[in-house]
């Protein structure tokens, strides 16, 4: 059977430069992102070729797309991230959104400038990977966490054991020791539902190195956090937040989803002593992604978490805010980092 024409389109947009999302809102509303901004683009369908391009996708991820099953998270064979709703909770046809990646950023050493970064910048990034140190990477919509997270996980020893846990395959690593753990419910080959927090719990008994949680959206930072404090080093997961002081408290509520009554000191406590490093990412004026931010945790005083602002970006830079990280020791031991390498800045 031939593929449908809404099938054809996005194949052809998604072999074209700089765009990094495809959206379908109805039959004669398509548009695409470039450059942080949307383009409409000129082209309508029958809403029947819209309905054969939401089954080719749902028969693509062996899942359902109907009245009973009526939001489909997958992925297309370039491995782009697609989110379909169908009606009737959607008014009129069905709402694709389509995700894709940069395919060329599979390291930093051949992605020069990504983010925003020089070359010393990058070399922390590395220390903090090889140092083990628990990383959490806060961003809005569309901001390139995904990537990020990547770019990042690629500094990973090929020696370790890496498990990583998402609701959509979207991490790409080549490890020889890695297991991917992919949350879901209901599909048309299984009745079983896990959640990412039960994956979590999974993982403890699997003998990680390292475990990645590509979003954190609910419950599961509860146990991801007390894997940090239980010596699961070089952990790292990703937060939907603004800011990195907005991702303190955006852990805090997610911390509490777990359904436990605990103090908010406590809460606080856990996320101090387990979260190393929070590195926001962002948009600059002219819509590129870059790193914002990067603050160090500290432990706490009091009821307050103790925090440092390492990097902020300033007129188009990121620049070193002039207090050395805390970890700065731990950097040099683990991952070779000069003692004096802030002093440079």
């Amino acid at each position: 059977m031939s593929q449908s024409l809404v099938w054809n389109l996005v194949s052809d947009i998604s072999k074209k430069g700089g765009i990094s999302e495809i959206v379908i809102n109805s039959p004669k509303s398509i548009f695409v992102e470039r450059g942080g901004k949307f383009i409409q683009i000129n082209a309508s369908f029958p809403d029947e070729e819209i309905q054969k391009f939401v089954q080719e996708v749902a028969e693509f991820n062996q899942k359902e797309c109907n009245k009973d099953s009526p939001i489909l998270d997958g992925n297309l064979p370039d491995g782009s991230r697609i989110n379909i709703i169908a009606p009737p909770f959607v008014s009129g046809s069905p709402a694709i959104s389509i995700r894709r990646y940069l395919k060329l950023a599979t390291s930093f050493d051949q992605s020069p400038q990504i983010f925003g970064l020089d070359n010393e910048w990058i070399r922390f990034l590395k220390a903090m990977v090889n140092a083990k140190m628990n990383i959490v990477v806060s961003g809005g919509t569309g901001v390139g966490k995904t990537t990020f997270l990547n770019l990042m996980l690629a500094e990973i020893d090929k020696l370790e054991r890496v498990i990583t846990i998402e609701d959509t395959l979207e991490l790409s690593l080549q490890m020889p020791n890695l297991v991917r753990l992919e949350a879901g419910g209901k599909s048309r080959y299984s009745k079983a539902s896990v959640a990412i927090r039960d994956l979590v719990k999974n993982t403890l008994r699997m003998r990680p190195d390292r475990i990645i949680i590509g979003e954190s959206r609910g419950p599961e930072l509860f146990d991801l956090l007390q894997a940090m404090n239980t010596g699961h080093e070089g952990s790292m997961t990703s937060i939907h937040s603004n800011s990195c002081g907005e991702c303190l408290s955006r852990m805090e509520t997610l911390f509490l989803m777990a359904g436990f009554e605990i103090p908010l000191s406590v809460v606080r406590k856990q996320i101090s002593t387990g979260v190393d490093f929070i590195i926001q990412l962002g948009r600059d004026n002219e819509g590129k992604r870059v790193i914002t931010e990067i603050m160090e945790l500290n432990g706490m005083e009091g009821n307050t978490v103790l925090s440092t602002m390492i990097a902020k970006r300033q007129d188009g830079e990121l620049r070193f805010q002039g207090i050395t990280p805390k970890r700065i020791d731990r950097l040099h031991r683990d991952a070779d980092l000069p003692l004096n390498f802030f002093e440079t800045f």
